[in-house]
């Protein structure tokens, strides 16, 4: 032959390629295809599963952001409620202030009256009094205080009555 080609050694060679392909094709390539598979379907379902982790993400994000939304809806609302029952309490704490003026005011003034009528009382007495040891001083006898009193007052009366308004002043 001219190319220097023995077709026993060839065929030889041809067979034994072609048997020890079957053997790698049956014990090499039919191992190795299932772990490639398996390891393919492995990567498809974590994929899958890192889809589905970032759907849920993206669930909870949206909730997480409603829930911070109606947390400041209810935090203002709060603030809100709470500037208002401020305006009420300080209003009746007002009325009630100035309710409790009124009252100290009404009782300061009912005690400045009483105290007043107690006075010209005392002053009326006084006066009866100095006016009768006069009058005493005067006739030189002993006088019925009693009745002279009574006219003392009754004159008074007629003379300096006592008004509520003169009270007040």
């Amino acid at each position: 032959m001219g190319i220097g080609l023995d077709i026993s050694v060839f065929v030889g060679q041809l067979v034994s390629f072609l048997i020890l392909l079957g053997v790698l094709t049956y014990f090499g390539y039919r191992p190795l295809r299932r772990v490639l598979d398996e390891r393919a379907s492995r990567i498809r379902a974590s994929v899958e599963q890192a889809e589905l982790t970032r759907i849920e993400y993206e669930n909870v994000r949206e909730q997480a952001k409603e829930e911070l939304r109606r947390a400041q809806r209810e935090a203002h609302q709060v603030l809100v409620d709470a500037g208002q029952m401020r305006e009420r309490l300080l209003s009746q704490a007002e009325s009630e202030a100035r309710e409790q003026a009124r009252v100290v005011i009404e009782e300061a003034r009912e005690k400045i009256r009483n105290e007043r009528e107690s006075m010209l009382e005392g002053l009326r007495q006084r006066f009866a009094e100095a006016a009768i040891s006069v009058a005493e001083l005067i006739v030189k006898e002993s006088l019925d205080v009693e009745k002279h009193r009574r006219l003392i007052d009754q004159a008074l009366e007629e003379r300096l009555p006592l008004r509520e308004e003169d009270l007040l002043e």
